[in-house]
């Protein structure tokens, strides 16, 4: 567990969330603390949020790409959604219970932080870009199934 990591910009130490919050704030992300060790980040060109959860030291982050009817989840979407080819290789789908029968459908991503470097923050906005751009492909990819189905 970390206690301080020192900064690539300044030669101040702060939480691991604070320099997270900090490195998206400066890349043009709107960036608010919702618990301890949560971050909503939105990308103020899409509107698209994410959650970022650090837990230790590992940075989790989610998105909800639509919330639907369980019934629609049929196998051939599920079998979409898992299959190798999806064009979805730097995300995973995860399915979680909404409440009143639907379904969150969320895409998750994480990476593993070492002291808050050049790496690291290479790996978080990595991280975060690709979930930005694999939620447009996977609402492509699931999208027309889910309105028809």
């Amino acid at each position: 567990m970390y206690i301080a990591y020192k900064q690539s910009m300044s030669d101040t130490t702060s939480s691991p969330v604070a320099v997270i919050h900090d490195l998206l704030a400066r890349k043009r992300y709107s960036v608010t603390e919702s618990g301890e060790g949560v971050l909503r980040i939105q990308d103020l060109e899409s509107g698209i949020s994410l959650r970022a959860v650090l837990e230790g030291e590992i940075l989790f982050l989610s998105l909800v790409c639509m919330v639907v009817p369980r019934s629609k989840l049929t196998p051939n979407l599920l079998y979409k959604m898992l299959a190798a080819a999806n064009g979805i290789s730097t995300s995973h789908f995860q399915l979680y219970e909404a409440g009143n029968d639907q379904v969150a459908v969320t895409l998750n991503n994480f990476c593993k932080l070492q002291e808050l470097g050049p790496d690291d923050e290479d790996d978080i906005l990595s991280c975060v870009s690709f979930l930005l751009a694999d939620v447009v492909h996977a609402k492509e990819l699931i999208g027309a199934d889910l309105q028809t189905a």
